[in-house]
């Protein structure tokens, strides 16, 4: 992670120091504040109405959902950070997913980080070395167009005079108000970052919510029945309507709990403490295993079974608060980006759920449906998954 990650130059895997306090801050206020995500919404209906037009060409006839919903997702998170899709996307998707598997994979020299030679033998660093240099081609190219624009006082930003989240960032940087100055590998870290986080996790879990609904049809009729009666007779689901769909909110947490969009939060210890008679030391890096707590019989009741009635009249949620349930992690290092996340997942799940009836391909069982995963910093499923979809309105007119 370090070397894909521009040693720790972005705020998930940056050390708690100044710049990090800084960077959170910048995030929270600026980046992926209430008021930024909802500015973008105009970029998830439109790649909504893209991704739907999509499913209706293909008539009736079996279609790949994984990929779909991955192109949406990474062209929304590519429109909101560059402010448009980049001639590099692909490139760019395919490191990300390059380095996510690679970062996820275990060599020895993690077993025995102090025995320092053996990082020297690490084929997985050779590699994200390689994808290092050029994922730095690309992203300088994309810095240095937005330099110039904003020097020569042509920031249209692309999207209806949207700021996009690269020139927040190079407004801050040559704003020289910072504490803690920003760098050129401060922005590809974090954009990087954000890019990661906005398609990869966040496609993953959008795909487990369609797996789980093709799996548990009674589930999915009731959350159609809930969004059909709630907006009767309209082409489309606007963001603000979503607040009427309370089955659906269900869905969306317990989707968190089994399927959550990172499986293991590395952390490290503030303070020496002990855990069930291990003494773990100061500085000690630990893993906290957010599959687990998810799936914990101790805390919820029949835990593999996918059932978000369990969330009614419940007090958990997915702040924090809760130690059974943190899929956006909890403390200083809660996820800054959950609010970007769930409106990635949420108004298109709502919508491809309105617009369509739903049925696996070739006669497949809904109880024989294919679970298997790919085990990784995201759970993905292991095959994608396939299904066919019936028009339940008429097409989306231009």
């Amino acid at each position: 992670m370090k070397t894909l990650w521009y040693d720790y130059k972005d705020l998930a895997f940056s050390p708690y120091n100044e710049h990090w306090r800084q960077m959170r801050k910048i995030c929270i206020m600026e980046l992926l504040s209430n008021k930024n995500v909802r500015s973008f919404g105009y970029i998830r209906l439109d790649e909504t109405s893209s991704l739907i037009k999509t499913i209706q060409s293909y008539q009736g006839e079996p279609f790949n959902m994984t990929d779909n919903i991955f192109s949406f997702t990474s062209a929304v998170t590519s429109r909101a950070a560059f402010g448009e899709i980049l001639k590099e996307q692909d490139t760019l998707i395919k490191f990300m997913k390059k380095g996510v598997t690679l970062a996820g994979g275990f060599e020895l020299a993690d077993l025995y980080p102090s025995l320092t030679f053996l990082q020297v033998f690490s084929w997985n660093k050779h590699q994200l070395l390689k994808m290092r240099r050029k994922l730095d081609s690309i992203l300088d190219v994309m810095l240095n167009e937005h330099k110039e624009k904003l020097a020569g006082g042509k920031i249209d930003n692309r999207e209806f005079g949207s700021e996009n989240i690269v020139d927040v960032l190079l407004r801050k940087q040559l704003s020289g108000e910072l504490d803690v100055p920003i760098t050129d590998d401060n922005i590809k870290a974090i954009i990087f970052d954000m890019f990661t986080a906005g398609t990869e996790t966040s496609s993953t879990t959008f795909d487990w919510a369609m797996t789980e609904l093709m799996r548990n049809p009674h589930v999915m009729a009731k959350a159609q029945a809930e969004i059909r009666e709630a907006f009767k007779g309209k082409k489309t689901i606007e963001e603000s309507d979503i607040q009427k769909l309370k089955y659906l909110k269900l869905i969306i947490k317990e989707n968190f709990r089994v399927h959550p969009a990172v499986t293991i939060l590395p952390r490290a210890c503030r303070e020496e403490c002990e855990v069930d008679g291990y003494t773990i030391p100061y500085k000690a890096k630990v893993a906290i295993n957010i599959w687990a707590l998810g799936r914990d019989p101790e805390y919820w009741e029949e835990p593999e079974i996918f059932k978000p009635e369990r969330f009614e009249n419940s007090s958990v949620d997915f702040l924090g608060n809760n130690y059974e349930y943190i899929p956006f992690g909890s403390g200083r290092r809660f996820c800054p980006g959950m609010n970007f996340g769930i409106a990635n997942i949420d108004v298109p799940l709502a919508q491809l759920l309105y617009h369509f009836d739903w049925k696996l391909p070739h006669g497949v069982n809904p109880s024989e449906l294919d679970m298997s995963e790919i085990p990784g910093v995201s759970v993905q499923r292991k095959n994608n998954l396939y299904v066919i979809a019936t028009p339940y309105n008429p097409p989306i007119e231009d």
